[in-house]
């Protein structure tokens, strides 16, 4: 193992200071309202763009996924195609109807749609999962950085999560979009960079990594392509779950949905969309290659294969082989990006509660309670966070990766159901959408903790028993559907003006 140099420790605290002061800088006023919550529309599409790529992957991608191919195979990598099926579904069937309406939040459409109730439910739920998420983000890097710091990982784990708390409030959505997008930037340059000097650390360089990979079997795994039983693991399964979840994640969770919410630009949604798509799988592509190239250079070390949980093992070669200095900068954008990311699912956290329950409860409130609001709500879930960020660090999830994707299929593929019912049928009503919902929930519930079944198809089990339960039970107990009078639907977008 490697030591982190004074010059490290340098690098690392000089840089998370540029970082808030690039937070504080961009706001340059203190943000109220709507300004809060959706920025004052001078956010460039490609920040966006860049800031949905560092919102959903950051430091899961920096460990886990150059852990995964280390380890085993490029099979998690089929996962990224997915992508394909993500984004023209988001931006054909979704985004132009939530342009259309002009909302202030995601759960805003299911009040629209069905009723206050079903606008509540999916902002709770959306808020229980991002506290999942948002320890995810502090566990992982705190891991690391515990590895090469020798710092007590509970105090790492406070250190970046008050900190991110307490940037999170200062100036809404427009801070955190500008300091993901230099994120972005720092993770992707951060990787391309060490692959460089990894390859070079190789003999045989890139034709190497592929000669020994092909030779260990490191990018094919024995998985099948089909299995029947749908079930079960297969390539198929990866790409099908995966594209949903992630669409999931594009048309239903607050955290995506709020950057769309920047503008009401069709084009510029559309470029979001996909800019963020080809960053997401080049990136992917990118870890999962210096996942191999670390099998390959550690080989040839004839030395011990370094072992032990898979979120670990890029950290280790970071600190271990690269020179002082550059690991510092490394380290360091491992730690800014998940500092970021925490910061975006507070923002986004606050403006749901503010937006979907608070005002519910009390319609008339001013900018400046709203904005108050959300900040003393940053301020709690920050807490919750940090403690369950805790509760992780003392306990084995295994791959954070897979434990996450799990996750992320079973919460917003309850919500994205719901969604999915409301955009894609003009039948179903506000009981039908409910009672499928708590039906849904059930059957989530049931699949995740009593049955073994992959966890790649709980996106597709909860979006077709959604549709199925939601349309019946409309069926069943009647009543209007809004739709039926408003423009709410994918079908209605030829009635746009």
């Amino acid at each position: 193992m490697g030591k982190f140099a004074v010059i490290d420790y340098i690098i690392l605290f000089a840089y998370l200071l540029f970082i808030l002061y690039v937070g504080m800088a961009v706001a340059k006023k203190e943000m109220k309202g709507k300004e809060f919550f959706k920025g004052d529309g001078s956010i460039p599409w490609w920040v966006t763009s860049v800031s949905l790529f560092a919102t959903l992957l950051s430091p899961i991608s920096f460990l886990s996924l150059a852990g995964n191919s280390y380890l085993g195979s490029w099979e998690l990598w089929f996962a990224q195609l997915g992508l394909l099926i993500a984004v023209p579904v988001a931006m054909y069937f979704f985004l132009p109807v939530y342009r259309r309406l002009n909302l202030d939040t995601a759960y805003e459409y299911l009040e629209r749609r069905f009723d206050k109730n079903m606008r509540v439910l999916g902002s709770v739920l959306f808020i229980i999962y991002q506290i999942g998420r948002m320890s995810i983000i502090m566990y992982l890097p705190a891991l690391a950085l515990a590895a090469v710091t020798g710092i007590n990982t509970v105090i790492i784990i406070l250190f970046m999560g008050v900190i991110a708390t307490i940037y999170s409030a200062f100036g809404g959505i427009k801070s955190v979009l500008w300091t993901d997008f230099i994120q972005g930037v720092v993770l992707i340059g951060g990787g391309i960079f060490a692959l460089i000097i990894l390859l070079f650390s190789i003999d045989g360089g890139v034709g190497e990594v592929f000669r020994v990979g092909v030779q260990d079997e490191k990018f094919f795994s024995d998985i099948a392509f089909f299995d029947p039983n749908f079930v079960n693991n297969s390539i198929l399964l990866l790409i099908v779950g995966a594209g949903l979840s992630t669409a999931f994640s594009y048309i239903s969770s607050q955290d995506m949905v709020q950057r769309y919410l920047t503008t009401n630009d069709p084009k510029e949604m559309n470029k979001m969309t996909v800019a963020n798509g080809i960053l997401s799988l080049g990136t992917a592509t990118l870890f999962f290659f210096i996942g191999t190239g670390l099998y390959v250079f550690y080989t040839q070390q004839a030395g011990p294969m370094p072992e032990g949980k898979a979120d670990l093992i890029f950290a280790n070669f970071i600190v271990s082989e690269l020179p002082a200095g550059v690991s510092g900068l490394l380290i360091a954008g491992l730690f800014a990006a998940g500092q970021s990311t925490l910061s975006t699912g507070l923002n986004s956290v606050a403006t749901s509660w503010t937006l979907d329950i608070q005002k519910i409860m009390k319609p008339n409130m001013s900018d400046e309670k709203s904005t108050k609001v959300a900040r003393n709500v940053s301020t709690i879930v920050g807490i919750f966070s940090i403690a369950f960020a805790i509760v992780l660090a003392y306990s084995d999830v295994g791959s954070a990766y897979s434990w996450f994707n799990g996750l992320m299929g079973l919460v917003l593929g309850i919500i994205g159901g719901t969604f999915t019912l409301g955009v894609m049928t003009k039948k179903a009503n506000t009981k039908g959408a409910l009672y499928g919902f708590i039906g849904t929930t059930l059957v989530a519930i049931y699949v995740s903790y009593f049955t073994d079944i992959s966890l790649w198809a709980y996106s597709i089990i909860n979006l077709v028993v959604s549709l199925v339960l939601g349309y019946v039970f409309s069926l069943l107990f009647g009543g209007k559907s809004k739709a039926e009078d408003s423009d709410l639907t994918y079908y209605d977008k030829e009635k746009a003006v």
